[in-house]
């Protein structure tokens, strides 16, 4: 097994291809990370969103199967849920060791918390919120999962003439935010995608022309959504780029 600080070189080479340079607290911070659980930014375990850390739902997994845990326990609070109005409420219990009585941990999701993207899913989304709590209570990891956050959409304003960004400067390196098209790269290979398909999906998903028309909130918001669907199901994530392939002519 890699010694944790060489898995920490390769995290802030990651971080720094992806987000630009780190902060000195924020360099800390994935150092503790790193040393106490030793996640892994290139397989997608931890991400960096405005700032802030977080695990990913592959990370606890990870931790849960080092640790060698015995067993997830997951089950519907039909009380709380609502079919109709797609709204889901899991519990999950972790059991790190035979004899254990186990961490519990909820999970909820309806259209209203969860990403534009992934609507539909609301009963998976709910699912993996369960066993990220569960499991972040067994191993005791306080960082947030990204699965658990919420959607907010950030309100429309107009932009002021003074502060506003060409795209290219929206997308890439501004006041230290994330280069997210570095991001977006590193992803495709790390997952072995097809650039152009993912472009293609990107802007339709976006509901823009081209991806450089998109904002920079609608693009981190499908790098995320993109990121976790190639994690939990790569066979369905081709299957949807494979769509956005142009046909082949056919000649007579």
């Amino acid at each position: 097994m890699r010694s944790w600080k060489c898995i920490f070189r390769s995290n802030v080479d990651s971080a720094r291809a992806m987000w630009g340079e780190l902060s000195e607290d924020g360099l800390r911070s994935l150092r503790e990370l790193t040393k106490s659980h030793c996640l892994s930014i290139a397989r997608g375990e931890v991400q960096q969103l405005e700032g802030h850390w977080y695990v990913t739902h592959s990370g606890l997994l990870r931790v849960a199967k080092n640790n060698r845990c015995l067993g997830i326990h997951v089950q519907t609070l039909r009380g709380f849920c609502d079919a109709e109005a797609r709204r889901w409420v899991f519990k999950a219990t972790v059991y790190k060791t035979r004899g254990s009585r186990g961490f519990a941990g909820y999970g909820d999701a309806d259209p209203s918390n969860v990403s534009p993207f992934i609507r539909g899913a609301e009963m998976r989304v709910a699912e993996t919120r369960a066993v990220n709590r569960a499991l972040r209570k067994a191993y005791g990891i306080g960082l947030c999962s990204v699965e658990e956050l919420g959607w907010e959409p950030r309100s429309q304003r107009a932009p002021d003439p003074q502060k506003a960004a060409s795209p290219a400067q929206t997308n890439g390196h501004q006041n230290g935010h994330a280069r997210l098209r570095d991001r977006l790269c590193l992803l495709i290979r790390q997952h072995q995608l097809d650039a152009n398909l993912v472009k293609a999906y990107a802007a339709d998903s976006c509901g823009t022309p081209n991806l450089r028309d998109a904002t920079r909130e609608q693009i981190e918001a499908f790098i995320t959504n993109l990121a976790d669907w190639a994690t939990k199901d790569r066979p369905a994530l081709l299957c949807k780029l494979n769509s956005y392939a142009a046909p082949h002519e056919v000649s007579s």
